[in-house]
């Protein structure tokens, strides 16, 4: 009988032999490699925690983050961050304050060094000037400034640094309080125009035909220069109507002056004498008339020379009325039309435009030439609403034109007494020279008010002012800074600002030229003193 082998069963029961040895280091070596990283994190949370437990979770101190050497925990003033026992605040029998004086309603300020020369830190208590006290009025009357509040417990307190070292570890840097020159302005936004009494739009003073030509845009005209002459039959008329009268004229005094002899011959004689007076007032009064017509018309016309013109040349007169000799010399008296009026520039300048051509039908409502005087123009400022009530007549305007490298210069003429209800702007006129031709009509740009110049203002750098909460402050340096013995000290003095440039702020009032102000990081002294306010921690 043959044997079968069978297969083995799934559910058969498992080899129950010991594993190899490397099969079990294998999966040690395993566990500590998935272990060990999460042993380590546990680890340094602990000493961490450890660390934090008997450390008390301080934040670090002042003194650490200004670089001061740690002191010994005893001795350690933790509110104002240096060795209690040279902490001047802690100490103030050996380290007494100044007595204060207090707020100064002039000038809107604590301790002011203008009424108390005495609070600068100078070597030698300074003399104020009356420059100084005049220049810090008329900064105040001028418009209101940024003010302080007299309750600030802050202007007078001391931050003290270990050391000189330790302040320029903490990156405090100063520098002098000095005088500058300031110049304070209102901004506005304006443009350059044709001054309006120096323009002129010119029409013919009667329709008609355009004759002559004879200037261009952008030629140089003089008063009186020929522009153009316009062909118009009411001047043709006028001008015999002038002729007839003066004939007529002439005739009435002639017959007058031959009756007036014979008057002493009778009544009847004295009668025509008189109608004969009557008739050579009459043409007289025509004669007037006509040559008032014509000078309506802008023709030159006097009637005395007229009368003393033989007859055979008054026509040839009377024809050319008004137009230069030299042209009259080129016309033919027989053929050339007695109707020619000329258009003539009424001041000296230039064409500024032209909207005529020969041939061309005109009236006068049609404007044929536009002349503008340009050696000066009208500098015309948009000036916000806000700062209208600074800006007066006689201030001095500077102004740019967009893509000029000068700026012009003038003196407010005029202020506009209605508000632009489009821009909410109020207007201001200024008159500039440009007798180099180089301002453009309604060239846009920027300008600028001028309300006050002060060459010897009192300035700081902007870093240097810093805002407590109810005050500008400034941190002013002891003058005893490098004695050796001396603590050093920062002292908070309150100021009143004025005009701030790019660079430096205006003090009106609160320090004096040549004390030594904190510049940058003085926010590091700002942030000392609001945690002095809170207290320790």
């Amino acid at each position: 009988m043959s044997t079968q082998t069978l297969p083995a069963s799934a559910d058969a029961a498992p080899d129950s032999s010991p594993p190899p040895a490397k099969s079990i280091l294998r999966r040690f070596a395993g566990w500590l490699f998935h272990s060990v990283p999460t042993a380590v994190v546990l680890a340094l949370l602990a000493g961490l925690g450890w660390w934090g437990h008997h450390s008390g979770w301080a934040l670090p101190k002042f003194s650490e983050v200004t670089g001061q050497t740690a002191a010994l925990p005893d001795d350690w003033c933790e509110e104002h961050g240096v060795p209690e026992s040279m902490c001047v605040e802690c100490n103030p029998d050996e380290y007494p304050k100044r007595e204060l004086h207090g707020w100064c309603k002039v000038h809107g300020i604590h301790e002011c060094p203008l009424d108390h020369p005495d609070v600068a830190q100078l070597k030698t208590v300074p003399e104020i000037e009356q420059s100084d006290l005049d220049r810090a009025e008329r900064a105040l009357k001028l418009r209101p400034r940024p003010e302080n509040n007299f309750a600030c417990q802050n202007p007078g307190r001391r931050i003290q640094f270990v050391s000189r070292d330790a302040a320029t570890k903490a990156g405090v840097d100063v520098e002098p309080v000095m005088r500058s020159a300031i110049t304070e302005s209102v901004l506005a936004t304006g443009e350059i125009r044709y001054d309006e009494t120096r323009v002129a739009q010119l029409a013919s003073k009667a329709a008609g035909t355009v004759w002559r030509v004879e200037k261009q845009v952008g030629d140089r005209v003089f008063k009186g220069e020929l522009l153009a002459i316009v062909d118009a039959v009411d001047v043709g008329r006028a001008k015999a109507e002038l002729m007839a009268a003066l004939a007529q004229e002439d005739l009435a005094k002639k017959n007058h002056e031959r009756l007036q002899k014979l008057a002493a011959q009778g009544v009847t004689a004295a009668r025509l004498a008189q109608e004969a007076e009557t008739e050579y007032s009459k043409a007289h009064i025509l004669v007037l008339s006509a040559s008032q017509t014509l000078i309506n018309l802008g023709l030159p016309v006097s009637v005395e020379q007229m009368r003393d013109i033989p007859a055979d040349q008054l026509a040839r007169s009377i024809r050319f009325l008004g137009l230069p000799r030299s042209l009259t010399l080129e016309l033919d008296p027989d053929t050339t039309s007695s109707n020619l009026l000329p258009v003539t520039a009424p001041f000296d300048g230039g064409v500024a435009s032209r909207r005529v051509v020969p041939g061309e039908v005109v009236d006068t409502s049609k404007m044929l030439f536009e002349v503008a005087d340009t050696s000066r123009m009208w500098l015309m400022l948009n000036i916000p609403l806000e700062d209208a009530a600074y800006v007066a007549p006689g201030q001095k305007i500077v102004f740019r034109p967009d893509g000029s490298p000068t700026e012009v210069t003038g003196t407010i003429e005029w202020k506009s007494t209605s508000a632009d209800q489009r821009t909410r702007t109020l207007m201001v006129r200024a008159s500039v020279d440009n007798s180099d031709g180089e301002l453009l009509n309604e060239a846009f740009g920027s300008g600028r008010v001028v309300l006050r110049e002060e060459p010897d203002a009192i300035v700081v750098p902007n870093e240097a002012v810093q805002w407590d909460g109810s005050c500008s402050v400034v941190f002013v340096r002891d003058k005893a800074w490098f004695e050796e013995k001396s603590p050093k000290l920062f002292y908070t003095r309150s100021v009143r600002v004025g005009v701030k440039t790019d660079d430096y702020t205006e003090v009106i009032a609160g320090v004096l030229p040549g004390e030594v102000v904190a510049t940058l990081s003085s926010d590091v002294l700002r942030a000392q003193l609001l945690k002095n306010n809170l207290g320790a921690g």
